[in-house]
Formats: C-alpha cells, structure tokens, sequence
C-alpha cells in the first residue's frame, strides 16, 4: 500500500509526490489521469494521436491538482527549448528595432522566449561567436537581421545546425529571407517626384555595403533612365539627421535642386533643416521624400511624404518562416512557402513635396 506523507493510506489516484503544500509534478497528473507519462507529454505538445477524450482525461487531471508545465518539462517532451535566437545589427535604428519588437510580439504569441544579441560590429568573428552562443544557448532556430553583405556572408560560413531565417540577405542557399521591397518603394519615390513635373531627383543615399541603400539607390538610378531624366552622382550618407543635413546643405547650394529623395527619414530630417537654414522653401522650392514612416514623419515641419515599411509584417512573416522550419512544414499563402518573401513598400504622400517650381 502507498503511504502518504503523513503516514496514512494515499487516496486512489495520487502519486505520493502529491503531498500537501507540494508542487504537482507530470507523475501526478499521469496517475490521476490514468495515463502514462508520455501521454502526458503528449497533450503538453499538442500531439494529434492523443485520443480526443484521453486528451480531455488529462487536461481535467492538470486543472483538478492545479498543474503548470514547466518550460523545461516542456523541453524534455519536446526535445525542444521554445527559444529562438535573433542577431541583429545597429538595433537601435527604428527599423531593426521596430522589427525586433515585433518578432518578440509574435514569438510571445506562440510560447517561445527570445534570446537577443546585437551586434556593434558586422566583421565575421562577431558574427560566428554569435552564433555560437544561440546554438549553446540551445536555441531552436535563429533570425538574422542581416542589413549587411559582409553579415550576410559571415551567417554563410557559419555553417549553422539549426533553422535560420535570414532579412535582407540572401545566402544563395534554401535559407528563407524576408526583406522590404527597397527597390519597389524607391521607384515610388522617385516616380512621384518626376510626376510632379521635376526634371530630375537627387538622391541621399545609405552606407555602401547596405543591401537596402544599394537597391534604393540602383531603382532610383533605374527609374530616372527609364523616363530619361538626367542621372546625378549621388551622395552618400550614414542614415543620420547629421549626415543628412550636411548633405543637404550642399544641396540647398544648388539652385537647380528642386527635388531630392533620402535612403531614410532620419536623412531627410536633416536635409528639411538644411534646406530651411538656406531659405529654400518646402516644398516650394525643394520638394523632399523620405523613407521608412517614422512615427515622427507626420509631425515635422512640413509633414514628410515617405514611403512607408511594415516592419510589423517583416517582423512577423520571419518568425511564423522560422517557426515553419522548425516544425519541419512549409507555411502557405501570402509566399510564406517561397525561399524569398518580399513584404510590399507603400507611397504615403504629405506636404514636403509638390510641383516643380516654374
């Protein structure tokens, strides 16, 4: 016969772990259940061979004892950690912030903690060592937010054992990458611009070596030829308001400047300033386009037309991919099956720009 702590008989039903004032364990839950172990770990991870009323049997057992997996109980069953790994570079721009925001939304959602590491530099050790330590951490899968070709090629000599989704980077592999359509939402830009009846767009470019900078600056490039404008050097920046004012400042010297296109809004920002310190007027004399959507875009001085990226989207679609890869599925709709997964760039038109001036 079972003894109880107390000495006495245990009732029908209850491990002898299940002592007052004790934490129940999965033993517990399995014997009241009259279930094994496994089955036990079964239901904890959702498993479609579990019976629907052995299921129910069980999920009573752990309400009546008042049971709560553990995440390492749910490890054992699993073989699994229910942690993912991110890398990220210069997480503190809104763009790599906004989207780790939102991978950890998604993640939360569907029962995973996130381990993060950003990184200050994009040299491959940085990266490798990175790696490395989301594997030892035990990491299920990784995301990579990659802004960079050097980072990109790191991740590829890393020779990484687990699922990995990568943004903005493609590994030339079956890797999913998600990325904004840079080179759709500069078109837009630029189109607009053009459309307004300005000869030509300068350009505020990103950081050389910047996946997203150069593929804005090639469609800029791209779409200028194809409606025959004259194609100027552009400038290059380093995503700051302080690299954007210092450029623009050359600009505003230029009187035959109407119209100019920045690789982001922080650089835009400061080319507004630049143009206002030089008396020329936005958008009556210059006409200025952002991009990104920073919540503050609304609210300068004029307003800022911009294109606008769904972080939100970028940040989500990599982490349900990631999840996809883990479970060992392909995700349907929306391409979530495709090795790239291109999240759509949207013109959001304000009072900086308007008509070339006669």
């Amino acid at each position: 016969m079972t003894r109880s702590a107390g000495g006495g008989a245990a009732p029908k039903g209850r491990s002898r772990r299940n002592f007052a004032g004790a934490r129940p364990v999965m033993d517990d839950v399995a014997q009241l259940a009259g279930v094994s172990k496994q089955t036990v770990s079964r239901v904890l991870n959702d498993n479609p061979a579990v019976r629907a009323e052995t299921r129910e049997s069980v999920l009573e057992a752990m309400r009546s004892l008042g049971y709560r997996p553990s995440r390492s109980a749910r490890s054992l069953a699993s073989g699994r950690t229910r942690m993912l790994g991110v890398i990220s570079f210069d997480a503190a721009r809104y763009g790599p912030a906004s989207t780790l925001t939102a991978i950890n939304t998604a993640a939360q959602d569907a029962g995973y903690l996130v381990s993060s590491i950003a990184l200050d530099t994009a040299d491959r050790n940085t990266v490798v060592r990175a790696v490395d330590r989301l594997s030892a951490e035990g990491a299920d899968g990784v995301i990579a937010i990659a802004p960079q070709r050097r980072v990109g090629r790191a991740l590829a000599e890393a020779h990484l054992d687990i699922p990995l989704v990568v943004m903005d980077n493609a590994l030339g592999d079956d890797t999913p990458m998600v990325t904004a359509d840079s080179r759709g939402g500069a078109r837009l830009a630029t189109e607009h611009l053009l459309g307004l009846g300005h000869r030509t767009v300068r350009h505020i470019a990103g950081p050389t070596g910047w996946t997203s900078a150069e593929r804005r600056a090639a469609s800029w490039r791209e779409t200028l030829e194809k409606a025959g404008a004259e194609v100027p050097e552009p400038l290059v920046g380093d995503w700051s308001a302080d690299a954007g004012y210092e450029l623009g400042r050359r600009l505003a010297r230029d009187p035959d400047v109407t119209a100019v296109f920045a690789s982001n809004d922080q650089m835009a920002l400061g080319a507004l300033r630049a143009f206002h310190e030089a008396g020329r007027r936005v958008p009556d004399d210059v006409s200025v386009v952002g991009y990104d959507d920073i919540p503050e875009a609304a609210h300068l001085l004029p307003p800022l037309t911009t294109i606008r990226t769904d972080f939100q989207e970028i940040g989500t679609r990599s982490l349900r991919l990631l999840l996809a890869r883990i479970d060992g599925r392909e995700e349907t709709g929306a391409d979530l099956g495709a090795v790239v997964s291109v999240i759509p760039a949207h013109l959001i038109v304000r009072r900086s720009t308007g008509p070339a001036p006669a």
